[in-house]
């Protein structure tokens, strides 16, 4: 029996007529056989849920630098707590959810360690720049199973590269920047429901700033508890969306001035406050100066688990390795190659 067949034609009949259906697939990079079980997007998520890539996420930085508390978010959580946002949306919107949760599994995979302090100073010293959703791309595209890359399907791979929201509005009206699939664009949005609700949950677990220090204009209209700004979120995106027809993906004009004031006051009170710049200095210090080590000493690169590729400068093949280091691997790796060393007699 072919279930997934019979997993097609189910969402025939229960998903949203602007919905990605999965027999509707653009298809894939190189041709394969497809599974007779999964369909296609059920098999893309399993394919980055299971490489090498997400598993790293589990030790590579949100915003507080190699915390030692065990309740700080990290990549992994992160993405965890975006898929399962973005299902949320989905199955009220009835779009793919399968599709929406691949997208969301992957879309941080390039994402350097020491969060986006490492990403800037990459960006810096790679020829052409470096931006992590281009990186996560890269990853499923090339990098990942030994270079032959997870050949996942355009409508996913679409959703990874077009999820960043950087500092402009919300929902974009580029449509270049705005991701092909409804689901991809749900996972835009929720990554940014994620961030910034765990941002600021964090920075309040960290002493960074006090729950009465958030403007009381945005708390009124986000909510105050974790929990609660989610909800709101959440739910102003799907009523919104639903008013369309699920035409669109929409929020209202007050939640998304809101958000965007959120986002704003975040940056000025939380990713620029002296106590975490300092932390974000120190990791541009670490991954830059391996990076320039590496570029004048390739064979010591290679040693230490480095790969080229072929027809890309050492540079862009040492930012490959430096992207997919976790914070703990910068740091014993900076350690080895810059610190005394204890001296083992034989």
């Amino acid at each position: 029996m072919d279930i997934r067949r019979i997993t097609e034609k189910y969402e025939e009949g229960t998903l949203s007529s602007s919905a990605c259906r999965s027999n509707a697939s653009r298809g894939r990079r190189f041709p394969g056989q497809e599974c007779s079980i999964r369909t296609v997007f059920q098999h893309d998520r399993d394919r980055i849920l299971h490489c090498k890539a997400f598993r790293r996420l589990k030790y590579k930085t949100q915003v507080f630098l190699a915390p030692e508390g065990d309740h700080y978010r990290t990549r992994l959580t992160h993405t965890l707590e975006v898929s399962q946002i973005a299902r949320t949306i989905a199955r009220a919107l009835r779009l793919n959810e399968d599709l929406t949760e691949a997208i969301a599994l992957g879309h941080d995979l390039g994402h350097t360690p020491f969060g986006h302090a490492g990403e800037r100073v990459l960006d810096q010293l790679v020829p052409g720049g470096f931006h992590h959703v281009r990186q996560s791309l890269r990853v499923v595209d090339v990098l990942e199973k030994e270079g032959r890359g997870l050949n996942l399907t355009f409508e996913v791979r679409d959703g990874i590269l077009k999820h960043s929201k950087g500092r402009g509005g919300l929902l974009t009206p580029n449509p270049e920047s705005r991701a092909k699939t409804l689901e991809g664009q749900v996972v835009r949005l929720a990554d940014i429901i994620a961030y910034l609700s765990h941002d600021l949950d964090d920075a309040i677990r960290g002493g960074v700033i006090q729950q009465t220090d958030i403007p009381q204009q945005i708390s009124s209209v986000v909510g105050v508890r974790h929990s609660d700004r989610i909800n709101r979120m959440v739910r102003d995106l799907i009523e919104q969306s639903l008013a369309t027809g699920t035409a669109a993906i929409s929020i209202s004009d007050e939640m998304d001035e809101s958000i965007r004031a959120l986002r704003s006051w975040l940056f000025e009170s939380v990713y620029r406050a002296d106590r975490v710049h300092r932390e974000f200095v120190k990791a541009s210090h670490v991954l830059r100066e391996i990076f320039l080590y590496f570029i004048d000493n390739e064979a010591v690169f290679l040693q230490h688990g480095g790969r080229r590729i072929e027809d890309d400068g050492l540079e862009v093949s040492v930012a490959d390795f430096i992207a997919g280091m976790t914070d703990r691997f910068a740091l014993t790796l900076f350690s080895r190659l810059f610190m005394p060393q204890p001296w083992r007699s034989i």
